[in-house]
């Protein structure tokens, strides 16, 4: 067989402890009344401070995309957008992109750069996606064994256009921290997404999945199946100079498709929420996360139609609005600001075996979004004993987790529930090399989810993920 490179990676170990406990609980701070005649800063000194960044993400005409190549662009394009907070240690970067997904060497790639050009280190650099489907993927570990066996076709993985991408945030990120803005207060609201979400695991009375409600289901039967597990809340965490805001933080568990296909880049309904959120409320730059919406779509209240797309992007555009009318905001200085990681090896799926995925990247085809090549990718960073880094951001009370993969719902609901003291909310979409990550009984219910064909870890990632996360929220006890 072909004998495939791959690089070597430092991460730190660190203990862990086990929870789970599947409880949801949500936390909506009341309206603030504290906004009168708060004094801005305008100068940073020792205090925190804040730079945004914003650059274009929107690949050419031609470019392959995750399904299909580019054919032409509308009216609103892909975005790479994020923050950079200084003043409490080395800068802490948290960076959001309008594409399907970004994993293995090129999360390593993206949070160098990132570090090198925000002046700090790459375990203090997160990188996450949002996920939509007419958008690019970027994984250099498929591209560099797609370019070993000599192939001619990288299809979606061609790293080509992701490499300028970098090289224009890179620079982006070096020019905003020159005009960073102090920053005050920081403000946390929640709102609750109405007929959005819905969970995507249809299951009979024995709890195997019986069908999958993708996000659009044209199928009226499994459309007026209930809701399901979810999480209804949208939360935002926003950073305020006085009575500025500077860049508001939202956190979001769906799916983002409502069509896709069309061969035109689209940020789809997230997207334009946010959107419209810079059109209602113009000023602060607004930074988009998808939470743990693996398991999570639109499909109860979308059957693909294309009014259906501004529909939803209101429905979700709205939640952002009221998260903001709740918003408590309270005064922060470097002692309340601080962001910590936990290395986690999450453990490969059985079925992937480094012989059949080595034949399947040298008859790769160029055409298929997922298969082969990520895969052996995914798989020699494990064998390699490369560690994810799992981050927590602490803002006073607030404290957001960031995460990888397409991650179930549970694992956000059982993380607020774990500290229902606190304010806790979830990016994941972090690295993408895992696919999805389910839990450990989903595994056992079947579904196109935790299918070969879908995720690239096996069952016991739940407990090493929940470690993590536990650790991460200074969890003392298991919730039993």
């Amino acid at each position: 067989m072909k004998c495939f490179e791959f690089l070597r990676f430092r991460v730190p170990v660190v203990g862990l402890g086990l929870v789970l406990g599947f409880a949801f609980a949500a936390y909506c701070g009341p309206p603030s009344h504290a906004n009168d005649s708060i004094e801005p800063k305008d100068k940073v000194d020792n205090a925190v401070s804040i730079a945004t960044f914003d650059i274009d993400a929107t690949p050419p005409v031609g470019f392959m995309m995750a399904y299909d190549r580019v054919r032409s662009h509308g009216e609103l394009g892909l975005r790479c957008r994020g923050v950079v907070i200084m003043g409490a240690g080395d800068p802490i970067v948290l960076c959001a992109v309008d594409w399907i997904g970004i994993g293995n060497q090129s999360q390593d790639v993206f949070r160098d750069r990132i570090a090198k050009a925000a002046k700090t280190t790459p375990t203090r650099v997160a990188v996450h996606t949002l996920h939509q489907h007419d958008a690019p993927r970027s994984d250099f570990g498929a591209e560099s064994l797609l370019n070993q066996v000599g192939a001619s076709d990288l299809g979606a993985h061609d790293g080509s256009f992701a490499r300028r991408v970098i090289d224009r945030l890179a620079t982006a990120i070096e020019s905003s921290i020159k005009t960073a803005q102090p920053v005050t207060h920081a403000g946390f609201g929640s709102a609750e997404v109405h007929e959005v979400a819905s969970n995507r695991r249809l299951q009979n009375e024995t709890g195997k999945v019986v069908a999958t409600r993708y996000t659009a289901t044209r199928d009226a039967k499994l459309r007026a199946l209930p809701v399901g597990t979810i999480d209804p809340v949208l939360s935002s965490l926003s950073f305020w100079n006085g009575d500025t805001p500077v860049a508001v933080l939202s956190y979001y568990a769906c799916h983002p498709q409502s069509y896709y296909r069309t061969g035109i880049p689209s940020p789809d309904f997230p997207g334009i929420a946010r959107f419209f959120r810079s059109q209602d409320a113009p000023g602060p730059l607004y930074v988009h996360f998808n939470g743990a919406g693996g398991n999570i779509g639109a499909g109860k209240y979308n059957d693909g139609s294309k009014p259906n797309r501004l529909i939803l992007a209101k429905r979700v555009a709205d939640a952002m609005q009221r998260s903001m009318e709740t918003t408590e905001k309270f005064a922060i200085g470097p002692d309340d600001v601080n962001w910590t990681t936990v290395g986690a090896a999450l453990p490969p799926a059985k079925h992937l075996d480094r012989d059949t995925l080595a034949a399947g990247v040298a008859s790769w085809d160029g055409v298929k979004y997922w298969g082969a090549p990520d895969e052996l990718a995914w798989l020699l960073r494990c064998e390699n004993g490369h560690k994810i880094d799992l981050g927590c951001l602490s803002v006073g009370k607030v404290r957001v987790l960031h995460m990888p993969g397409e991650l179930f719902v549970e694992y956000q609901l059982a993380a607020k529930a774990l500290r229902p003291d606190l304010r806790v909310a979830m990016a994941a979409y972090g690295d993408y090399g895992p696919g999805y990550i389910g839990t450990a009984e989903a595994y056992e219910q079947g579904g196109y989810e935790t299918s070969q064909a879908a995720s690239n870890v096996a069952p016991e990632v739940e407990t090493v993920l929940m470690d993590g996360i536990k650790t991460l929220l200074q969890v003392k006890e298991v919730a039993q």
